[in-house]
């Protein structure tokens, strides 16, 4: 049960292409935007759509399978952690970021590059 505290798992489709950085100690890492949506019926009857986007980091293997198989559009199931990260920007206001860092990633869409 332990390994359930800080779990998430999502499927979804890529907003755009992976950005993939390599920073200055050699590490490969790729940042995905993932879209997941649900539809329901309003009072009304009619049919509402409510997309949710999702911050992706990669790191290493993950990151470089991400940059050779995955397209903007791509269907992907992942599994990662949550982390909350914080940073001040160029003119000095501290900014707050959630992301989630990915362990693993399944190409679902069927298509590679």
């Amino acid at each position: 049960m332990n390994q359930l505290k800080n779990s998430v798992r999502l499927l979804g489709n890529l907003g755009a292409n992976p950005e993939l950085k390599e920073t200055s100690q050699g590490r490969k890492l790729a940042r995905l935007n993932l879209a997941t949506s649900e539809s329901y019926k309003d009072a009304e009857g009619n049919k509402v759509t409510e997309t949710q986007w999702h911050n992706l980091v990669a790191w290493g293997k993950t990151a470089e399978y991400a940059e050779k198989y995955l397209t903007k559009g791509s269907k992907i199931a992942i599994e990662g952690k949550l982390i909350n990260r914080n940073y001040n920007d160029k003119d000095g206001n501290k900014r707050y970021v959630t992301e989630i860092v990915v362990n693993e990633i399944l190409n679902v869409s069927g298509k590679e590059r």
